[in-house]
């Protein structure tokens, strides 16, 4: 993978935990527990945020960081042949966390109650 790339991923990344950091919204801790709703959500077609190329290309991630099968094998590279496993998992954390970022802010959008009349 070239420098670009890993620069791209590494920065991805560290603008979700900073964001994740900023106060008063939410921690890791809240970004995680809201993995599970932000898909079953985006499954169902009630949050429109979140596409299903965007869920298979994750997990198309993970399962390449996880599985045996590799770009550059570590066997025959050594520490450099997990290069490509750090970039695509920094890819797939930053994309996370920045997806469960807004999947928060829609959930608090509307949960929001506005006082008023109702008009029948």
């Amino acid at each position: 993978m070239g420098a670009t790339k890993r620069v791209a991923a590494l920065t991805a990344l560290w603008g979700a935990l900073r964001a994740a950091r900023q106060p008063g919204s939410p921690g890791i801790g809240a970004h995680v527990a809201a993995v599970p709703r932000m898909l079953a959500a985006g499954l169902t077609g009630r949050y429109p945020g979140l596409s299903k190329t965007r869920m298979a290309l994750a997990l198309v991630g993970v399962f390449y960081v996880v599985s045996p099968v590799d770009f550059m094998p570590e066997i025959l590279l050594g520490v450099f042949g997990l290069g490509d496993d750090a970039v695509v998992a920094a890819w797939v954390a930053g994309a996370v966390l920045a997806e469960t970022d807004a999947f928060l802010r829609w959930e608090a959008e509307r949960r929001r109650v506005v006082v008023g009349q109702v008009i029948r």
